[in-house]
């Protein structure tokens, strides 16, 4: 019987093993029901848009997933974004950026969810797409600059990138931006939402004050709509990339409103 053999013995006859493992038990316990946080990216971007929140939520013990969009259509997107939500233990903080805000409003009605986190978002109301409610907000103008494939797959070009989606963050950084972002099926923006799960989830709202791709106007008034608690932040279309440790707080913030 070697040295750790003899150990386990010992505490097995005294019992000591046996308290022990009941002892541990509620912490792993509290570990399996403590809520995670499904992010949902946004158009013109992937998961990796959001590698430095997640790593501040990770050192806070938070356990995070970064959805991979397939950007072809809102039935698609939601799709992926259940798959991660399924696949958590316990309550989920569901985040969506931009195009993902869609997402979350409709992935939401999951029971799993019990919170949606917009940030510089779209938030539709049920039978709305992101083209009919955009319609009645106010026009960014970085809209403009965004271009269509032959196959109907929209993108933005480096220069714009850097000019209307990140006009914060450092140029060798927008240039990887512009180069790692998802192109996404323009046909999507007139997929209609079926549910808008803010009409029963609490909501917190990132509004990006300098943003170029949606008027932060527009999203003041959508945080109206839902009832969100509101934090502004002076950035460009994608705080999480230039203020990441104040959109974790904001995420943190949803985090610990679970019960």
């Amino acid at each position: 019987m070697n040295r750790h053999s003899t150990l386990a013995a010992i505490l097995l006859s005294t019992g000591l093993l046996g308290a022990a493992a009941v002892q541990a038990a509620p912490s792993a316990a509290a570990a399996d029901t403590a809520p995670s946080v499904v992010i949902v990216h946004g158009a013109f971007a992937d998961g990796s848009d959001w590698t430095k929140v997640v790593g501040i939520l990770q050192d806070k013990g938070v356990k995070v997933t970064a959805v991979q969009n397939p950007l072809d259509s809102l039935a698609g997107d939601v799709a992926a974004a259940t798959r991660a939500i399924d696949n958590q233990p316990g309550k989920v903080v569901l985040v969506g950026h931009s195009w993902g805000g869609a997402v979350i409003t409709q992935a939401g009605q999951d029971d799993k969810v019990a919170s949606l986190v917009y940030v510089a978002a779209f938030a539709p109301d049920a039978g709305q797409s992101v083209e009919t409610l955009s319609k009645d907000l106010p026009k960014a103008p970085g809209i403009d600059h965004i271009v269509a494939d032959a196959s109907g797959w929209l993108s933005l070009p480096p220069a714009d990138v850097a000019k209307y989606f990140a006009q914060d963050v450092p140029a060798k950084q927008a240039r990887v931006m512009a180069a790692t972002q998802g192109p996404i099926k323009g046909a999507a923006f007139g997929d209609k939402l079926s549910v808008a799960s803010w009409h029963q989830k609490p909501s917190w709202f990132v509004v990006s004050q300098n943003d170029r791709m949606i008027n932060p106007e527009a999203q003041r008034i959508m945080a109206r709509q839902i009832g969100a608690k509101v934090t502004e932040l002076p950035t460009s279309h994608v705080p999480q990339q230039s203020r990441p440790a104040d959109v974790a707080k904001v995420i943190l913030d949803a985090v610990a409103s679970v019960k």
